[in-house]
């Protein structure tokens, strides 16, 4: 595995919003950070380092830690905030048309910045979604935040919110993606990369699930890797994808970047193929 010097920035790949903004497709994932204050001062310095790196989207949400991980993040991007890319996201209860402004609100006193680069509603809730989507325009208005998309939406859900007066103006869908969670392949995946719109893939190694597969372990070793680069490697071959892998060790967040540097081969990839098949049909959204 490759070492960095610690000014050395990793180029990584690039996805397009539908907004023009150009991101990184490997960025910093925060869930279950912010929860322990013990741990916080190692959380930081590990989204410090991954920022040094080039992965400059951070992803957050003021349902992790109780808006512990958005204080996190917060601490992690002071002095540096025009570099960073910041996504967070809304409570389905807090998103009201009004709801969602006070949510933000609060979110942005917790990232102590003056505006969310992109603001997700987490997953569906009650409010219906032109509720929603009304709250997310006043705030681009206002200029609160730059733009704002879904998070676990299935494409049927896509369809409904493209339905709605000014839903075609989400920016992404955040979903569970990995090796072992294909199933957006077979829809999801292309119908948002037919609408140029990103896919965020959260959880992109099954949270450390999959990194004993055998197979994955036999190509890493080939490719001089670990499964886990391997894994994320597979993913930023995808068009349109960025994947959010969260990690507070700091040997683990450089081990991430250097997935950048990985390229699958067409046989690597049919052997991933083998071992995760592909979805030959529709699946119901997966959720953790």
């Amino acid at each position: 595995m490759p070492e960095f010097p610690s000014d050395i920035r990793i180029e990584l790949p690039t996805v397009q919003l539908p907004t023009g903004a150009a991101v990184p497709a490997l960025g910093l994932g925060t869930w279950y950070m912010g929860e322990d204050p013990r741990k916080a001062k190692a959380e930081v310095a590990a989204l410090k380092r991954g920022l040094d790196l080039g992965m400059t989207l951070i992803d957050t949400a003021e349902m992790y830690g109780d808006g512990g991980a958005e204080e996190i993040t917060g601490e992690a991007i002071s002095g540096r905030r025009d570099d960073v890319f910041v996504v967070s996201k809304v409570y389905p209860h807090n998103a009201s048309r009004q709801g969602v402004v006070e949510a933000c609100e609060r979110s942005l006193r917790r990232l102590s910045t003056d505006r969310i680069d992109l603001y997700l509603l987490h997953w569906r809730g009650s409010y219906p979604l032109e509720d929603t989507v009304a709250g997310f325009e006043t705030l681009i208005k206002d200029g609160k935040i730059g733009a704002w998309g879904v998070s676990n939406f299935d494409t049927d859900d896509m369809e409904e919110l493209f339905a709605v007066q000014d839903g075609k103006n989400c920016a992404a869908n955040q979903v569970l993606y990995n090796l072992s969670r294909r199933g957006i392949e077979y829809d999801l995946l292309p119908w948002c990369q037919e609408r140029g719109i990103p896919v965020m893939a959260y959880s992109p190694i099954e949270q450390g699930r999959i990194l004993r597969n055998g197979e994955l372990i036999r190509i890493a070793k080939a490719r001089q890797a670990t499964p886990a680069q391997v894994a994320l490697a597979f993913l930023l071959e995808r068009d349109g994808v960025i994947a959010i892998p969260k990690s507070s060790d700091l040997a683990r967040v450089e081990e991430n970047a250097g997935s950048a540097e990985i390229e699958l081969s067409d046989e690597d990839l049919d052997a991933l193929d083998r071992a995760f098949p592909p979805p030959s049909k529709k699946q119901p959204l997966d959720m953790l």
